[in-house]
């Protein structure tokens, strides 16, 4: 076994641990940072694969912008988990068909004859840019379709801002000039209460 295969199968099995534990971690935060953990193997099989246009971009996009989002906002809610938990026998029978129908689908993808493709032919050579070749498909070929995704995020982002938009908040405005010159007897006012004897 060479270094390079090596390498995958390490990484690879760090994945597999990572994303079982995302699944059957008790506590929410711990599975958001074992799935911080799964996109850096994943962005390492990618680098190991040369694709490091997608390594960088699962690591920038996903664990430098999405997952931070998920940690905070796992953090911050008050997950009841007794409550998430009720009803998970009732759930499990489907849960478990629906897992077996995708385990099904992956291995007749990953089992078909076009992922047969030997690690020797796959290697690019060392001339070529692959986030070139990738940038060259994105605004030549697959320009419409670029455009189409672009426009669908646009319209999910403005729809977000509109569904949470409440109206303009009544905050109550301070003129610093104005505070400048308030006199203490305008403010404070001493008050004589008589004394209570007992």
């Amino acid at each position: 076994m060479d270094f390079q295969t090596s390498v995958f199968y390490f990484l690879s099995a760090i994945l597999v641990f990572a994303g079982l534990r995302v699944i059957t971690a008790r506590n929410p935060v711990h599975a958001a940072l074992h799935l911080i953990l799964a996109f850096f193997t994943c962005g390492g099989i990618w680098a190991l694969l040369q694709a490091e246009f997608l390594a960088i971009a699962i690591i920038l996009v996903y664990v430098g912008a999405v997952m931070v989002l998920f940690l905070f906002v796992v953090m911050m809610l008050d997950i009841n988990i007794d409550r998430i938990r009720q009803g998970f026998w009732n759930y499990l029978p489907l849960g478990a068909l629906l897992g077996l129908l995708m385990a099904l689908e992956m291995s007749l993808v990953l089992g078909s004859k076009y992922f047969q493709i030997p690690a020797a032919d796959a290697l690019v050579s060392s001339g070529v840019s692959n986030t070139k070749s990738i940038g060259a498909l994105m605004f030549t070929d697959y320009v419409y379709p670029f455009e189409l995704a672009s426009l669908i995020l646009l319209v999910g982002m403005i729809a977000a801002i509109v569904l949470t938009y409440r109206g303009p908040k009544k905050s109550k405005y301070t003129n610093p000039n104005q505070q400048v010159f308030i006199k203490a007897k305008d403010r404070v006012r001493v008050l004589q209460m008589p004394v209570e004897k007992d």
